[in-house]
């Protein structure tokens, strides 16, 4: 069963899906770039009858709202979903966040942590895009922009989202397989997230303020936010546990899903337990 929905939120729409299970405690999921709250759906299966699962769809990504803005600041993005909390009136929440899920986790938890019970972070970081790595962005979308993510492009957004290791395993194929086809029907609108990602500014000035006990996964293949950047963000936070996965890349929660989500749903019923 379960809910979805078109939102209205501040100054756009979201798309919101909501298992519903309105006397259990919530879990908020924020996705990945390029991908989608569907990325969640093996966690949504495991969940039921333990979480309430919550996935909205970032503005102008999924099946939300196009936006107009030339680009989409991880603040524009935080605002979103701190007026989507308000909407559904949640409290006590556990945030799972993705790449710029964490992003965005980040400065949500910072500005309002009595709202927060706790948080995951998967692929993700707190500093800022690197000068060079930001080049490197630049000129791969400006190939990207007339055609999409198609061939080589795909080829190198399917390098920068998975960990060689998983690319190269059969038993992963049908989820890559999955995904590479949503990921090659990006739209063009998509654009103005992407600067909003590779434009952010640095969170780790807040990392101090953050008490919510937290859980981060790092992937040693992970190639747009590395190890070392994990790391940072784990020494950052002041209740912070790292789990380090070998030859995972960006994304943790589609490459080892087996591991990570019995790790995530245990570490939600006792976030203040430390092994």
């Amino acid at each position: 069963m379960g809910t979805a929905a078109a939102i209205n939120v501040r100054d756009t729409v979201l798309w919101v899906e909501d298992t519903a299970e309105n006397d259990l405690p919530v879990v908020l999921c924020l996705h990945s770039l390029w991908l989608d709250g569907t990325m969640f759906d093996q966690l949504v299966s495991d969940a039921r009858g333990r979480f309430r699962v919550i996935r909205p769809d970032f503005r102008g990504q999924g099946r939300s709202a196009l936006a107009h803005d030339a680009v989409i600041d991880m603040e524009t993005c935080a605002d979103d979903i701190d007026a989507l909390i308000d909407h559904l009136q949640l409290r006590s929440v556990n945030l799972v966040a993705q790449s710029m899920g964490g992003d965005v986790a980040l400065r949500l938890a910072a500005r309002r942590p009595e709202v927060f019970r706790s948080l995951v972070m998967l692929g993700s970081s707190a500093r800022s895009e690197p000068p060079e790595q930001i080049e490197w962005v630049r000129s791969w979308l400006d190939a990207a922009s007339t055609t999409g993510f198609v061939g080589e492009n795909l080829d190198t957004l399917m390098t920068v989202m998975f960990g060689e290791s998983t690319r190269h395993n059969p038993a992963k194929q049908e989820m890559l397989n999955y995904w590479r086809a949503r990921m090659e029907t990006t739209p063009l609108s998509i654009w103005p997230a992407i600067l909003g990602v590779i434009e952010r500014k640095s969170a780790v000035p807040l990392l101090s303020r953050l008490t919510t006990p937290s859980l981060i996964f790092s992937g040693t293949e992970d190639m747009p936010r590395p190890p070392a950047w994990a790391d940072e963000v784990a020494a950052g936070l002041p209740n912070a546990k790292l789990i380090r996965l070998e030859g995972i890349g960006h994304s943790p929660l589609l490459e080892a899903s087996e591991v990570v989500i019995p790790h995530i749903l245990s570490f939600l019923e006792h976030p203040h337990a430390r092994s």
